[in-house]
């Protein structure tokens, strides 16, 4: 291979295919916003690396030499090609057969799972959904892959990521509907540290706050169990008397299927701000931008999310 012709830049290639389109330097020239000699010196350079003369001279203006013929459909469809690369074509999810991980809380699993894949089904019958109980911290498997989309609840982003606000609210207390701590309005330091609580690690960091809070303070509550599962948490909480800090919304939802209570607390104020996020490596794909895009309009439809609105990438 000649040594011209291997350092051939993409540019190059565009002017080539200027010129044996329109078969004239001062046009081509002008479309390539450039002087008439600078193109003339890239002419050159080209008859050097394709070892022929491309453009010959006839009368005021050229023709095509016959190895200058044999490219002008190869050379157009090269550069097509390459301009797919930038822009790919169209996503059609109805032709899309992708396999996708999904993770969050078994308590989205079974309140939204079922609407999402409902969707999916309709718009994307090829499509097939892993779905993985999401902990805290592990953002690792976003980035290598392992999971496309997580839903989780933080308050600083890690880096790498991108994300989309699905809501925010508050932290409350949820306990057995005939707890003693029910009959208050509001649950105080004091109280929620006489009782024992169930931690749920599923799903995010939902109440490591309440933790920083009371080490400020030389305090500690007593975790009786940690679990993944809303679900396990709820069988737990309803035939005792420990205590789980969860956001409202869920607090709400769970209190009206299960015959839970649950009241505000009185001692710390402090939103929680859940988001579904995907690493930066994904955040051009056409793909994984409609999947991301219909797990926000499912939450923001059902009637267990909390309307939430869109926030800068985090």
């Amino acid at each position: 291979m000649h040594p011209a012709f291997a350092s051939l830049s993409l540019a190059h290639l565009r002017t080539l295919d200027c010129l044996l389109q329109l078969k004239n330097l001062s046009h081509a020239a002008e479309r390539l916003g450039c002087s008439q000699s600078a193109l003339s010196r890239q002419l050159a350079s080209l008859r050097e690396a394709f070892d022929d003369p491309l453009l010959v001279r006839q009368g005021r203006g050229y023709v095509l030499s016959e190895h200058a013929e044999a490219l002008v459909e190869p050379l157009r469809q090269v550069l097509e090609e390459l301009n797919a690369l930038r822009q790919p074509a169209a996503f059609d999810p109805a032709r899309c057969e992708r396999r996708f991980c999904l993770a969050a809380s078994d308590y989205v699993a079974e309140h939204m799972l079922p609407q999402l894949v409902a969707v999916l089904e309709q718009e994307a019958p090829g499509v097939s959904l892993e779905y993985r109980t999401w902990q805290a911290g592990q953002y690792a498997l976003l980035a290598s892959g392992e999971i496309d989309l997580a839903t989780t609840l933080f308050d600083e982003s890690p880096p790498n990521l991108h994300g989309r606000l699905l809501g925010e609210d508050r932290a409350v207390c949820l306990m057995r509907q005939d707890h003693p701590l029910s009959a208050q309005a509001e649950v105080s330091q004091q109280d929620y540290l006489a009782f024992k609580h169930v931690r749920v690690s599923g799903g995010g960091d939902k109440d490591s706050f309440i933790d920083r809070h009371l080490r400020a303070l030389g305090l500690q509550r007593r975790i009786s169990l940690e679990v993944p599962f809303f679900s396990a948490m709820v069988q737990v909480v309803g035939q005792g008397q420990a205590l789980a800090t969860v956001p409202e919304h869920i607090a709400v939802q769970l209190a009206r299927l299960h015959g839970l209570a649950w009241r505000p607390l009185g001692f710390i104020g402090h939103s929680q701000r859940y988001w579904v996020v995907w690493h930066q490596r994904l955040q051009a794909s056409a793909e994984h931008r409609w999947l991301r895009n219909r797990v926000f309009e499912v939450w923001r439809q059902s009637q267990f999310g909390v309307q939430g609105g869109h926030a800068p990438a985090p």
